[in-house]
């Protein structure tokens, strides 16, 4: 078995060469296994570039890609799984925290017959924004793409080839790694790891690339946003009719009451803002769907070492 590590980079100069090195350490615990490590850099603002080409050079079991601009961590896992050779995939951050000790028990879950295996971690050891944004990341995906609610997607986890291959089909512009498994297979499983205190350094996560990935998430992979805006704009509906009943019978039984202007007005703004939202998440969906017709790139490669990795050029010629 053959097992490819996909490491996407971004601002990582100091941290990822004891990634690496404490990778190739752990896999001389099971000889058995051959491995490659494929590490992507992400328009990184800073020299991590210059690690991973000295990386590569000096060990050839490392595969290295360098994007043109930042693409998002989505698009360089998909990268790097155009690159790999493996029987599975093995995803990890390129932070330090990922428990690379404890590898090897989603290794062995993953024989016992599950597609994808996730490690999952007891306690959380981020910071309260990206703690939130993990809870919401795991909210949407039980809400909207009908995950697992036993199951915590992490990025530290595990899939088979037929998965990889199955995920690779995808070519749009808007990625959500999680969605394209889900929709893939529904055989998961987990394992529990410890995550290890950040090594340097602070998310590359902000707020506003948050709220892209969720974005990516329910407008890529689900109408389900819709089908709410829709049976809100009934409920509304059914209320305004109600409403209109009750200021008929007021009206009718007491001709003194005098309809209130702030209530019409409170009125006229819930309802105008509540079809300003609608309008905005269908122009949300339409806009995404123009950029995809138009043939936006998921990622460009500016350089790749070693130069044949022919199954990069394949999907860059598409």
């Amino acid at each position: 078995m053959k097992l490819s590590f996909i490491i996407p980079c971004y601002r990582s100069e100091h941290t990822l060469s004891a990634v690496v090195e404490e990778l190739e350490q752990t896999m001389t615990q099971r000889p058995e296994l051959d491995y490659e490590i494929v590490l992507t850099e992400d328009g990184s603002p800073d020299r991590v570039w210059d690690v991973i080409a000295k990386l590569s050079d000096e060990d050839s079991h490392i595969k290295a890609l360098r994007f043109t601009r930042n693409f998002g961590q989505h698009a360089a896992l998909l990268a790097g799984l155009s690159a790999m050779t493996g029987d599975a995939a093995f995803f990890l951050d390129d932070d330090g925290q990922a428990p690379l000790d404890e590898l090897f028990k989603l290794v062995d879950k993953l024989d016992e017959g599950y597609d994808v295996v996730y490690g999952a971690y007891p306690e959380i050891k981020q910071n309260g924004f990206r703690r939130f944004g993990t809870w919401m990341n795991k909210r949407m995906a039980v809400s909207l793409l009908d995950w697992p609610e036993d199951v915590q997607a992490t990025s530290f986890f595990i899939c088979r080839r037929l998965i990889v291959d199955e995920v690779l089909k995808y070519d749009k512009p808007y990625p959500y790694l999680d969605g394209l498994i889900i929709r893939a297979t529904k055989n998961i499983g987990s394992v529990e790891v410890h995550q290890r205190e950040r090594a340097s350094g602070s998310s590359g996560y902000t707020f506003g690339k948050l709220l892209k990935l969720w974005l990516n998430g329910f407008t890529a992979f689900s109408v389900k946003p819709l089908r709410a805006a829709s049976l809100c704009g009934g409920l509304f509906a059914v209320i305004g009719f109600l409403w209109m009943l009750v200021i008929v019978i007021v009206r009718l039984t007491d001709a003194t009451v005098v309809e209130g202007w702030t209530t019409l007005m409170a009125v006229l703004l819930l309802v105008g803002g509540l079809l300003m939202v609608m309008l905005g998440l269908i122009g949300e969906y339409i806009g995404r769907i123009y950029i995809c017709i138009n043939n936006s790139p998921q990622y460009v490669i500016r350089e790749m070492r070693p130069r044949d990795l022919l199954a990069l050029g394949k999907k860059q010629e598409k």
